[in-house]
C-alpha cells in the first residue's frame, strides 16, 4: 500500500530541470527579464500619472495591463529565481504561499483577457462613435470598466480556487515550476470532477468572451473605416487598433502554446518553460509596444532623453 501524507502544509516544487552549467545563465535571463518588466511597466504607469496630456481614457485603461504584469510577475519570478539556485530536493513551499501564488497566477491570466476586452470597447467607441466619445468614456465609465475587468476576474478565480482548497490533500509534490490550480487539486486523492468541469467551463467562457469581443468590435471598426473616407480617422484607427491587436495576439499565442503542450506529456519541460514565458513575454513587450506605437508617449520619451541645448553666456 502506498504511503500518503495527508494535508501536509509543506509542499515540494518540482521546478525547472536546469543543468549545473546552465544555472547561472538561466538565473540571469529571468533576473534581467524581471528588471525589464518592473522598469518598463512602472515607468509607463508613472508617465501616465505625471503627464497631464496622457490623462485620457485610452491610457488609463491601458494602465490595467502594466499593473497586472507587475503583480503577476512579482509573485512568480522572485520565487522562481530563488528555486533555480537551490537543489531540487530543497525547493519547498508552504501550502498557503502556494495557494496565494496560484490565485495570483490565475488572476494574471484572467485579467489579461478582461483588460484587453475593455480596451477594445474604448477603441470601438472612439472610432465608431467619435462625436459622443467624451460623453460615453468619462471618468465614471473608466472606473466602471476597470472595476468590471478586475471584479469579474476576482469572482471567477475565487470560485476556481475555492473548489480546490476544500479538498483534502494526500500528496505533496507540485509538478510545475510554480503553483497553479491544476497542480493544487492534483494533490488530492478525492474526486476532482467538479474542479475539472468548472475549470473547463471557466476556460471556454473566458476565451469565447474574449475572442468574441475582439471579433465583434474589430468587425464594426473595419466596417466604419471601409465606409468612411476620412483619412485621419482611418490612420488613427490603424495605429491604435494595431497596437491593441498586437498585445492581444501575443497573449493568445503564449496561452495557446501552453494549452497545446498540455496535450503532449512528453514535452512537459517545454510546457513548464512556456508557462513561465506566458508571464515574462507579455509583461516585457506590452509597455514597449504601446510606448513605441503611441505618438504622445513616444514624443514625451524623446523630449525626456533628448539633450538640452545650453545657451551661450556672454
Amino acid at each position: 500500500m502506498e504511503n500518503y501524507t495527508y494535508n501536509s502544509f509543506t509542499l515540494h516544487l518540482e521546478g525547472l530541470k536546469v543543468t549545473r552549467d546552465s544555472v547561472y545563465p538561466v538565473f540571469l535571463f529571468f533576473f534581467f527579464s524581471y528588471l525589464l518588466i518592473m522598469f518598463a511597466n512602472v515607468g509607463i504607469i508613472a508617465l501616465v500619472y505625471i503627464e497631464k496630456s496622457l490623462h485620457q481614457p485610452m491610457y488609463f485603461l491601458f494602465c490595467n495591463l502594466p499593473i497586472n504584469d507587475i503583480l503577476g510577475n512579482s509573485i512568480m519570478v522572485p520565487r522562481l529565481l530563488a528555486d533555480v539556485l537551490v537543489p531540487p530536493s530543497e525547493r519547498l513551499i508552504s501550502y498557503y504561499e502556494c495557494v496565494a501564488q496560484a490565485f495570483t497566477t490565475h488572476m494574471f491570466g484572467t485579467t489579461s483577457h478582461t483588460a484587453l476586452m475593455i480596451m477594445a470597447f474604448d477603441r470601438y467607441v472612439a472610432i465608431c462613435n467619435p462625436l459622443h466619445y467624451s460623453a460615453i468614456m468619462n471618468n465614471k465609465m473608466v472606473l466602471k470598466l476597470t472595476a468590471c475587468a478586475w471584479g469579474v476576474a476576482l469572482v471567477l478565480v475565487a470560485v476556481l480556487l475555492g473548489l480546490t482548497v476544500r479538498l483534502n490533500r494526500c500528496r505533496t509534490v507540485i509538478t510545475n515550476p510554480f503553483c497553479d490550480n491544476a497542480s493544487l487539486f492534483k494533490l488530492s486523492c478525492e474526486s476532482v470532477f467538479i474542479n475539472n468541469v468548472y475549470g473547463l467551463t471557466f476556460t471556454v467562457v473566458l476565451f469565447t468572451a474574449s475572442i468574441g469581443c475582439m471579433v465583434l468590435t474589430y468587425t464594426k471598426i473595419t466596417a466604419v473605416c471601409l465606409i468612411s473616407k476620412n483619412r485621419s480617422l482611418n490612420s488613427k484607427a490603424l495605429k491604435t487598433c494595431s497596437t491593441h491587436l498586437c498585445l492581444y495576439l501575443i497573449m493568445i499565442v503564449c496561452g495557446g502554446v501552453i494549452i497545446t503542450l498540455h496535450r503532449f506529456p512528453l514535452y512537459s519541460d517545454y510546457r513548464k518553460l512556456a508557462a513561465i514565458l506566458f508571464h515574462i513575454i507579455p509583461g516585457s513587450l506590452n509597455p514597449i509596444i504601446y510606448g513605441v506605437q503611441s505618438k504622445e508617449i513616444r514624443k514625451l520619451l524623446s523630449n525626456m532623453f533628448q539633450p538640452r541645448k545650453v545657451l551661450p553666456s556672454f
